[in-house]
């Protein structure tokens, strides 16, 4: 599968960015899945439900499932995070793989910066990073800039740098 990522300091918008790209892909037919990284502990599940209290019980995989969805939970119970090539390989087959954060893996990815926040660029230690997305243009950028403003443009971008056709036919 085919992965490509979102990268920035929190706060600067990848989520929202992502969230408008997923429409503009769908328009195109393409099937796209996402993964998004945590820095902290996260709950899917809430207490009182009873997947809860099956891995509160000590079950290391939860699998909820209705006719609308289903989910998988993974207690890692000290166990190493999972490298992001683990988890794609567990997802089911795509067209593309949107990845928000994950800043250190060896994807091609966007940084999405906002000068308001007084963080520093990531892209020059990293050599995956093949745009900047930003709120307004970044001066001395030797990488492409693109608008945050504009999905279209940015979802025809990561189409073009991963030799996609931007209308399937």
């Amino acid at each position: 599968m085919r992965i490509f990522g979102l990268a920035g300091w929190s706060g600067s918008g990848k989520t929202t960015l992502l969230t408008n790209l997923l429409p503009e892909f769908a328009a195109r037919g393409l099937r796209v899945s996402t993964l998004k990284h945590a820095h902290e502990s996260f709950e899917i599940d809430q207490p009182g439900k009873d997947s809860y209290a099956h891995r509160e019980a000590g079950a290391q995989e939860v699998v909820i499932a209705s006719a609308h969805r289903f989910a998988l939970i993974h207690e890692l119970r000290g166990a190493p995070e999972p490298s992001l090539d683990e988890l794609v390989a567990r997802m089911s087959p795509a067209d593309l793989v949107l990845v928000e954060g994950w800043k250190g893996h060896s994807h091609p990815k966007i940084e999405i910066y906002r000068p308001s926040l007084g963080k520093p660029l990531l892209h020059p230690g990293d050599p995956y990073v093949v745009a900047l997305a930003s709120d307004e243009p970044v001066t001395g950028l030797a990488l492409p800039w693109l608008p945050l403003g504009d999905p279209q443009r940015i979802v025809h971008f990561i189409l073009d740098t991963l030799g996609l056709p931007r209308w399937p036919s």
